[in-house]
């Protein structure tokens, strides 16, 4: 299962179709292009919460994945990051149904 969401995600990448960080993530969502945001496990939990904060208040969801390290995301996607925000409808509906309930929902 996390083997598919790193592949959805890598092709988001290639596609242009997500922001990395938290200052973009933000930004995302401010400007209301995000549709999902994923953070990496091992993210900090004062990181956690503020994304999540932010998600919430535009009602988007937001997603900790269990089980993928920062490490692993970044491979994933070509990029050091432990945020990341999906800015397409397509690509954030696929990772929500590939995690079904393997995800922790915020």
């Amino acid at each position: 299962m996390t083997g598919k969401v790193l592949t959805l995600l890598g092709f988001a990448s290639k596609s242009g179709n997500l922001e990395f960080g938290m200052d973009k993530a933000r930004e995302s969502i401010k400007k209301n292009r995000s549709r999902l945001i994923v953070c990496a496990c091992d993210l900090s939990p004062k990181s956690q919460k503020e994304i999540a904060f932010f998600a919430h208040n535009k009602n988007i969801n937001s997603i900790i994945l269990k089980n993928i390290t920062i490490e692993d995301l970044s491979a994933a996607v070509g990029r050091k990051c432990g945020i990341i925000s999906v800015n397409d409808d397509g690509f954030a509906n696929a990772i929500s149904k590939t995690l079904g309930g393997y995800a922790n929902d915020q």
